[in-house]
C-alpha cells in the first residue's frame, strides 16, 4: 500500500508536467488543425532559459529567497519562450497556412530539428545541472528514514498546485472571455470567423504564445523536479505530451491534463510493479487500446465534417 501511494504521488507529479505541455499541442491543433511538432523543443528551450535565469538571479544578483527566484525565473521563461513561439509561428507556420496540409507539418519538424541543434551548439551536448533545492519532504505515512515511508516533496506540491491553477485559469479564458470566443470561432470555421470580424492571424498568434507560456512553466517545473537538462530533452517529453493530448481528446484542455496524468501514472506504476525498461511501451499500448474503443479520446468530441 505504501509503495502504491508513493508511486501515485510521483505519477501525478510527472503527469502534471506532461499535461502542461499537452495543453499547447491541443490548443494549436484545435485552432488550426496542425500538430506543432516543434512544441516539445520549445519546452526544451524554456528549460535552458529557466536554468540560465536562475543561475543569473542567484549567483550574479544574489537573490537569497528560492521562492522569489523561482517566481522571477518562471516569469522570465514565460516571456522569452513566448517570443520564441511567436517568431516561430510568424516565420515557419503562417506563410504555409494556406498550403497543402503536409507543408506546415514538414515545417514543424524542420523547426524542431533547428531548435535542438541550435541549443546543442549554443549550450553544448553535455547535461546542464542545477543545484538541488526544495528537497525537504513531508511525511504522510511512516517514520522519517523508514524504507516504506510515504513522502511528498515541496517541489512536488508546487508542480501539482501550479498545474491545477493554470488549468483553471486557461479553462476560464477559453470558455468565458472574448479571446476564448474568438478561438472557438476560428476552430469551428476560420473563414466565417474572419467575415464576422475576428482577427484570425492575431488569434492564432496568441494561441501559440499561450501554449509557449504553459510550456515555459512546464520547463521550469521540470528543471525544479529533475535538476538537469540536455539539448535533446524536448523529444521524449514532447512525444509523451502529444500522446497525452491524443489520449485525453485532442482539442480538449481538461482532456490534455487528464491524458498527461494517465501517462505519468502508467509510467511510474509500470516501472514500480513490472519493469522500468518497458514503461514507454505500456503508455503507448494504453493509448492504442483507448483509441480503438474511443477514437476521439477520453474527453474529445467526434469531428463533424463541414459541408
Amino acid at each position: 500500500m505504501e509503495t502504491f501511494l508513493q508511486q501515485l504521488i510521483n505519477g501525478v507529479t510527472l503527469g502534471s508536467i506532461y499535461g502542461l505541455i499537452a495543453i499547447g499541442y491541443t490548443m494549436v491543433f484545435g485552432i488550426i488543425g496542425m500538430v506543432n511538432f516543434a512544441h516539445g523543443d520549445v519546452f526544451m528551450v524554456s528549460t535552458f532559459i529557466a536554468l540560465i535565469a536562475f543561475l543569473a538571479l542567484t549567483t550574479l544578483l544574489g537573490i537569497p529567497s528560492i521562492f522569489l527566484a523561482l517566481l522571477l525565473v518562471m516569469i522570465i521563461a514565460m516571456v522569452m519562450t513566448s517570443v520564441w513561439s511567436w517568431a516561430i509561428e510568424r516565420i515557419a507556420y503562417r506563410p504555409l497556412r494556406g498550403s497543402f496540409r503536409l507543408a506546415p507539418l514538414i515545417s514543424a519538424i524542420g523547426m524542431s530539428i533547428f531548435l535542438m541543434n541550435f541549443v546543442q551548439v549554443a549550450q553544448g551536448p553535455r547535461n546542464k545541472p542545477l543545484p538541488p533545492m526544495l528537497n525537504e519532504v513531508i511525511y504522510l505515512m511512516g517514520e522519517p528514514g523508514a524504507a516504506n515511508a510515504v513522502t511528498i516533496a515541496w517541489r512536488q506540491i508546487i508542480i501539482i498546485a501550479a498545474t491545477a491553477i493554470l488549468l483553471a485559469i486557461f479553462w476560464y479564458v477559453v470558455q468565458k472571455t472574448s479571446l476564448g470566443r474568438a478561438q472557438r470561432a476560428v476552430e469551428q470555421d476560420r473563414k466565417m470567423a474572419a467575415l464576422l470580424g475576428v482577427d484570425v492571424d492575431r488569434t492564432v498568434s496568441i494561441t501559440f504564445v499561450i501554449g509557449a507560456m504553459l510550456a515555459a512553466v512546464a520547463g521550469t517545473l521540470y528543471l525544479l523536479q529533475y535538476g538537469v537538462v540536455r539539448f535533446d530533452d524536448g523529444f521524449i517529453p514532447g512525444v509523451k505530451a502529444f500522446t497525452a493530448a491524443v489520449l485525453g481528446g485532442i482539442g480538449s484542455i481538461p482532456g490534455a491534463v487528464l491524458g498527461g496524468l494517465l501517462i505519468g501514472l502508467i509510467e511510474v506504476m509500470w516501472a514500480a510493479y513490472v519493469s522500468s525498461d518497458y514503461k514507454n511501451v505500456a503508455a503507448f499500448s494504453v493509448l492504442v487500446v483507448v483509441l480503438i474503443f474511443m477514437p476521439s479520446g477520453l474527453l474529445g468530441r467526434p469531428e463533424v465534417e463541414k459541408v
